[in-house]
């Protein structure tokens, strides 16, 4: 699961206030590969982090474009679309669209407009080092009927680590399995993650993509090893189009090592 938060107002009445704050995590699999952020597509237009699994080269999780376009996603279960256009505000998404009832996202929002409250008394440097302390924190917001309720008993024995907004803990993904009758599932599961998934011959993951559409099918949460929030990005948007990306990477899937890579540019009309 991905969280995001962002403050989006198009035309700020202070010149020290900015069109869009955003902050967002990529919860993913260590063993996942993946480039980290630079400029891309018909003359580099693009600014993202890339998507390198096997066969599904290119995609990306987060991103946006010289000309103002940008373009997010995050991982989510049982989706409940609503098509109404949203405006002028601060949001938090995560496993629903733009608001869902999980603890952790609406305690991440509270830091978040703490820290975008004092947005235009700050140097960037230190807001975007605000942000990060957001994006980092690890305080399980427990209990949480919601996550239990959608996640049943596979979400149980990471629990108190998927309640964070920052997570730390065993994996996570999407199994697809028969319903009532089937014979139980097998302890090795495949993984699959991103693009158009076929029917499975044995429980899959499912990780930022879409599901099986044959209805005999069922979509079940269920830990797996070796996944946790590997990407941590803040897009500041100032009155004048000035744009700066930052993007805070786990490097090696060690939780030690990180490297931080900022760039800066003003959109094009």
């Amino acid at each position: 699961m991905c969280i995001i938060f962002f403050k989006f107002d198009p035309r700020p009445v202070s010149k020290n206030a900015y069109r869009l704050i955003l902050a967002a995590n990529r919860d993913e699999f260590y063993s996942r590969p993946s480039k980290l952020a630079d400029f891309w597509g018909n003359n580099n237009e693009i600014l993202s982090g890339l998507d390198m699994e096997e066969g599904k080269e290119g995609g990306t999780w987060l991103g946006i474009s010289t000309r103002g376009k940008l373009a997010a996603l995050t991982n989510y279960l049982q989706p409940q679309l609503d098509w109404q256009a949203r405006g002028r505000g601060t949001y938090g998404l995560s496993n629903a669209l733009l608001e869902t009832p999980w603890r952790k996202l609406c305690f991440g929002k509270q830091l978040f407009l703490e820290a975008v409250e004092r947005s235009q008394a700050l140097p960037k440097d230190v807001l975007i080092a605000n942000l990060l302390d957001v994006l980092n924190n690890e305080e399980a917001q427990l209990p949480d009927p919601a996550i239990e309720d959608q996640g049943g008993e596979y979400v149980q024995p990471v629990l108190s680590k998927y309640a964070a907004v920052c997570v730390r803990c065993p994996g996570y993904g999407t199994r697809y399995c028969s319903p009532v009758g089937a014979p139980p599932p097998i302890p090795c599961p495949t993984f699959h993650t991103r693009g158009p998934a076929k029917k499975p011959s044995a429980p899959m993951f499912h990780s930022e993509g879409q599901a099986p559409s044959s209805p005999e099918w069922i979509p079940e949460l269920l830990p797996c090893p070796d996944a946790a929030t590997g990407t941590n990005t803040i897009i500041l948007v100032d009155a004048d189009g000035h744009v700066t990306f930052t993007e805070r990477s786990m490097m090696d899937k060690d939780l030690s090592r990180w490297e931080t890579r900022t760039y800066e540019f003003t959109l094009q009309n």
